[in-house]
């Protein structure tokens, strides 16, 4: 499972959920639900007027030194350069003014600034209590970042793992949907449990996590934790395949090499093997199994594969 720390963006209202840093902090309903109607910078900030919004943001500050909301889009806008120069310390600033007005959204975004030294001097212990903090809030991402802190930890750390990606989960983070799948299937900080790691892979892929996908497709192919159904299994193979997910990739290969769930097609399985081989994913009962192709399949398999290439 990676670990790899995350914080959802504002973006990712627009967008969709995006993971890493580059992310930056997702301001959930709070940017709305503090704000006055109408909310004119948080409404520039949607349609990409950046300047726009640092002036509505700053002209709300002026008529209220303590409206959170605005510092924290502020702090956004500064910590991703849009816009404006990116000023790593300056978004810290505008985090922390938010957070000691009460924004768990805000406190996350510090939170992480201290862990990764960015803004700031590097603090991972005070990166881990603002974590902690703000999760305690009830807010999601930061919920999901305490929980991968958590999860290199021993059984009692687990299980608290497990009940952040929980909070995380139910908040339609995709990543903790899949992480919380995880742990059910082997048994990790919580019973192990194959139909409950499928409904929260199911969810994961529902909301566009990859990861979730293939693991929904393993079950569902295997008749593991939910209904056997190898046609809708080779359904979500190939739709992970074609984002780029090099396992899926290489279960669909194996799909059309023996037709289960599609229908037989040596030049399709040599296709994706070879953009799953192309990523370092070898498979030698494939390379066996496909060795007779002609001279033409074998031309038509390679650019097949070319032309998905060019679309991941």
């Amino acid at each position: 499972m990676r670990r790899q720390l995350a914080i959802f963006g504002l973006a990712a209202l627009l967008a969709g959920p995006a993971i890493g840093q580059a992310a930056g902090l997702r301001p959930s309903v709070e940017a709305a639900s503090l704000a006055p109607e109408p909310d004119l910078a948080y409404g520039a900030y949607q349609r990409g007027l950046y300047l726009t919004a640092v002036r509505e943001a700053t002209s709300r500050l002026d008529r209220d030194p303590d409206d959170a909301a605005a510092m924290t889009l502020l702090a956004e806008i500064h910590n991703q350069g849009l816009g404006i120069r990116q000023d790593p310390q300056k978004a810290a600033e505008w985090y922390r003014l938010a957070a000691d007005r009460g924004s768990a959204h805000a406190l996350a975004a510090l939170a992480m600034m201290a862990i990764d030294g960015r803004g700031m001097e590097q603090d991972p212990a005070r990166g881990r209590a603002w974590l902690e903090a703000a999760a305690g809030k009830g807010e999601p991402a930061a919920s999901y970042n305490l929980a991968l802190l958590l999860l290199g930890g021993g059984e009692a750390d687990l299980r608290r793992a497990a009940e952040r990606l929980e909070v995380a989960a139910k908040a339609e983070i995709p990543d903790a949907q899949h992480a919380l799948g995880v742990l059910y299937l082997r048994g990790r900080g919580v019973a192990r449990d194959t139909s409950e790691a499928a409904r929260w892979f199911l969810r994961a892929a529902e909301n566009g996590n990859t990861a979730g996908e293939v693991e929904y497709a393993i079950l569902l192919f295997n008749g593991n934790g939910v209904g056997r159904d190898e046609r809708l299994a080779a359904r979500y193979f190939r739709r992970a395949a074609g984002r780029g997910n090099t396992i899926a990739q290489n279960r669909l290969a194996r799909l059309y090499a023996v037709g289960r769930g599609v229908p037989k097609n040596l030049t399709e399985a040599a296709a994706w093997h070879l953009l799953a081989a192309g990523r370092g994913l070898t498979d030698t009962w494939l390379d066996e199994t496909l060795k007779g192709l002609t001279a033409e399949e074998r031309a038509a398999a390679e650019k097949l594969a070319a032309q998905r290439a060019d679309l991941i």
